[in-house]
């Protein structure tokens, strides 16, 4: 007779131990450079309410770069356009690394957390757009801004609150962003491309072509490959497309498979592992905060100031795009994937912590803030209250996610005790070594 609980799909099942121990890495990283972005926001926006707010947005706008190919940027344009493009180069390795050797490249386990972002971008949008019709000319322009999902703020978060969330449900949360971030690539490239110049993107080509000729050669030299990366961000910049998509383009040609002709085996790490390994701190602690650090730096101006920001529609559709809409989206994603397909959740799941966990995705500060500035601009009254919103609205759902995942904190820590648990201390916990 058939097995048919062999046959049955289970959301949120266990990741494998290589899975496991690889996801506990990135989210130790992640989570060091969640803290560090909570601390550089709040100094910004100390400094920027303080009496000496003169001398914070001075340092914002001091100009440093030549003419030549529209390099002359601001140190916040600097930050948006220059630090940013690191943070999206390890957003592409791992999202090559996703669906060339991770959970994407299954397209059950796929399915899951790629309906999760699709409508965790689709209800904000909606919504926002709801609310913003009619605010004034442009304001259409932000319908992206609640659609992001910050995980290093997440996962900061859930250090705070110190929950003891299931594997499952962290790498759940970990591969929505990964996707999140892909769809926030292809809509800044798309929607938010300024001046189009098609001669340097051609240029561009150049230098990426040598680039990928050289990772896929396994070259790690970076006095060959940072210039030719260099070449590849300044002529997309010149070219009126955001400068982070250079990041993820570049991302997409490293190689995640060991080659045999390297003495590994075809399932062995690639370069890509090797680049995320060097890079991620230095995006998750320091491109990413000092971005923070630079955009912000909002000028409140007391409760009064606050209260005024949501008199712009814009501002209320982006709280509610991130609070609401991220909530709506993520959680009646998942449910219609569940419904579809058949599948159960795992043992000691239920659909609050997929509703907690959808609170949590509403958290949309990084990319968030870099749409809006892409909208509306840096030095425009809109862009100050589309900042106020979005630390709103991640505030709001950081606060009501910790609500939810607290009231079954001790399901989790019970549920983690068992992960973890390695009675002949072999390095591997006993749960990965039963069989399934």
């Amino acid at each position: 007779m058939r097995d048919v609980h062999r046959d049955t799909f289970r959301l949120f099942a266990r990741p494998s131990w290589p899975e496991t121990s690889r996801l506990a890495e990135i989210l130790r990283k992640e989570t060091i450079g969640g803290l560090l972005l909570v601390g550089a926001t709040a100094c910004a926006l100390i400094w920027a309410n303080s009496p000496w707010s003169h001398s914070y947005h001075a340092l914002l706008n001091v100009t440093v770069g030549p003419h030549v190919l529209h390099l002359d940027l601001t140190l916040a344009q600097w930050a948006a356009d220059g630090l940013l493009a690191v943070f999206f180069f390890v957003a592409g390795l791992e999202l090559k690394r996703e669906f060339v050797a991770g959970d994407l490249r299954d397209s059950r386990r796929a399915a899951v957390p790629v309906a999760a972002a699709v409508g965790g971008v689709l209800v904000p949008a909606g919504l926002f757009a709801l609310i913003a019709l009619g605010a004034g000319e442009g304001a259409l322009r932000g319908w992206a801004i609640p659609t992001a999902t910050d995980i290093a703020f997440a996962l900061a978060v859930l250090a705070v609150i110190g929950t003891h969330l299931p594997q499952a449900l962290r790498t759940f949360l970990l591969t929505l962003a990964v996707v999140d971030d892909l769809l926030a690539i292809v809509i800044i490239a798309v929607f938010y491309t300024h001046g189009f110049a098609i001669v340097p993107l051609l240029l561009a080509v150049l230098p990426l072509a040598l680039f990928t000729v050289l990772v896929q050669r396994r070259v790690r030299s970076w006095w060959l490959l940072l210039p030719l990366a260099a070449a590849v961000w300044v002529l997309v910049h010149a070219s009126g497309i955001h400068a982070t998509v250079a990041g993820v383009l570049l991302g997409f040609t490293v190689p995640v498979i060991r080659s045999q002709a390297a003495g590994g085996p075809d399932s062995g790490p690639g370069l890509a592992e090797h680049f995320e390994h060097r890079w991620r701190p230095l995006s998750s602690g320091v491109a990413v905060p000092l971005f923070a650090f630079m955009s912000a730096g909002v000028t409140i101006g007391g409760i009064s100031g606050f209260v005024d920001s949501f008199h712009d529609r814009v501002a209320l559709g982006v709280v509610v795009g991130l609070v609401v809409g991220k909530t709506i989206g993520v959680l009646s994603a998942t449910f219609l994937v569940a419904r579809f397909t058949r599948a159960s959740l795992a043992d000691d799941l239920a659909w609050l912590d997929v509703f907690g966990l959808s609170i949590l995705a509403g958290i949309g500060f990084t990319v968030s803030l870099l749409i809006g500035e892409l909208a509306f601009g840096f030095d425009n009254v809109r862009d100050d209250h589309v900042k106020v919103a979005v630390l709103t609205g991640s505030l709001v759902a950081a606060v009501l996610a910790t609500v939810v995942l607290r009231l079954r904190n001790r399901t989790y820590r019970r549920v983690y005790e068992a992960e973890n648990a390695d009675r002949d201390q072999d390095g591997v916990p006993d749960i990965h070594e039963e069989p399934q």
